[in-house]
C-alpha cells in the first residue's frame, strides 16, 4: 500500500477516499486530480466544520481577514514543503489550493488552518534485542526495527506520535512536546532517566518534511508534518524509559516495522522514508 501512495496517479488516494466528513467528496478520477488538467464542471461540495468559526485557535472565516500565503503570517507558517524543499501552492479567487491537486472537498473541513497546517512526528526507534541480541527477521534475514507508536483515540490505529503545532512554535519543537504529551510523561520519570531522555533526544534526524496524505485533507486545506527519528542504536537510551499515553492516545508501546502492518493509513509513506533511511529492505 504504502508504494502505491507514491505514484503521481495515486496522489491524495487516502483522503479522496476518505468518509469521515458528514458531506460526501465528489469523486475525483485519477487523471484529473491534477489542477493543470481542465475540469470546467468540478464543483465539489465545501464543509468547513461549525466548531471552527469560535475557535481561538483556529484562522477566521477566509473572507473575513488577510492572510500571507506562502510567507511566515504573525507567527503562523503560511509556507508549503515537498520533501524538504519549499514549494508555492496556487492562491485562486483567495482560496490556498492543494499542491497535490483535488481531493473532491472545498473548505477547511475540521482543520485549524486554511492552506498548510503544519505538525510534527517524533519517530523514536531502537533495534528489536531479546537479551541483548538483536533479533532478525526471519523471512529476510534483517534486524527487526522499533518504533514508539501510540493507539490513536479517533480512529483506533496504531500511528507515530505527533500533532499540530501551536503559533509562534515550530514544528520541530512541536515534535517533542507531542511526543511528550502522547507517550512518555517525563515527570514521572526517575531523574537520571529525565538527564538521559534529554542527552538523547538532542540528536535527531529528518525523515520528511512535506504534504501528509490524510483523510481530513480538503481543497483548500491539508496537513504537512516534519517527522525527525531519534534513534537509539545501542538500546541504552530506552531500556529503562516508562511508556505512557496520554493527550490523544489510549495506548502506547514499542511496534515491530514488518513488512505487514496495520498502522493509521498517512503514517505508511513516512515508515517507507524510515525504512530507506536504516537501509531496510522489506
Amino acid at each position: 500500500m504504502a508504494a502505491r501512495l507514491f505514484k503521481k496517479e495515486r496522489m491524495n488516494a487516502v483522503c479522496r477516499m476518505s468518509t469521515s466528513y458528514p458531506v460526501k467528496r465528489l469523486f475525483v478520477p485519477n487523471d484529473k486530480v491534477s489542477w493543470s488538467r481542465p475540469w470546467p464542471e468540478y464543483a465539489p461540495p465545501n464543509y468547513t466544520a461549525p466548531h471552527l468559526k469560535n475557535a481561538d485557535w483556529a484562522d477566521p472565516d477566509i473572507l473575513n481577514a488577510k492572510f500571507k500565503w506562502n510567507e511566515e503570517d504573525d507567527g503562523i507558517d503560511r509556507r508549503s514543503y515537498d520533501q524538504q524543499e519549499l514549494i508555492k501552492y496556487d492562491v485562486v479567487e483567495g482560496y490556498p489550493l492543494n499542491p497535490k491537486g483535488r481531493t473532491g472537498l472545498a473548505g477547511r473541513g475540521r482543520l485549524g488552518r486554511w492552506g498548510p497546517n503544519h505538525a510534527g512526528d517524533a519517530i523514536v526507534t531502537r533495534w528489536k534485542r531479546l537479551n541483548g541480541v538483536k533479533q532478525v527477521d526471519a523471512e529476510n534475514g534483517f534486524p527487526i526495527l522499533q518504533f514508539i507508536a501510540i493507539l490513536r483515540s479517533d480512529c483506533k490505529k496504531w500511528a507515530i506520535p505527533g500533532g499540530f503545532a501551536n503559533p509562534k512554535e515550530t514544528s520541530s519543537s512541536a515534535v517533542l512536546r507531542e511526543f511528550f504529551e502522547e507517550a512518555i510523561n517525563v515527570e514521572k520519570q526517575s531523574k537520571e532517566i529525565q538527564l538521559i531522555l534529554k542527552e538523547f533526544f538532542t540528536d535527531g534526524k529528518q525523515v520528511y518534511r512535506g504534504y501528509v496524505d490524510d483523510p481530513r485533507n480538503t481543497d483548500n486545506a491539508w496537513i504537512e508534518t516534519n517527522a525527525i527519528n531519534f534513534h537509539d542504536e545501542n538500546g541504552k537510551y530506552t531500556e529503562n524509559i516508562a511508556l505512557d499515553a496520554g493527550d490523544d492516545a489510549v495506548d502506547v508501546k514499542w511496534l515491530d516495522i514488518v513488512r505487514e502492518m496495520d498502522i493509521y493509513p498517512p503514517h505508511y509513506a513516512i515508515i517507507e522514508y524510515l525504512k530507506n533511511l536504516h537501509n531496510i529492505k522489506i
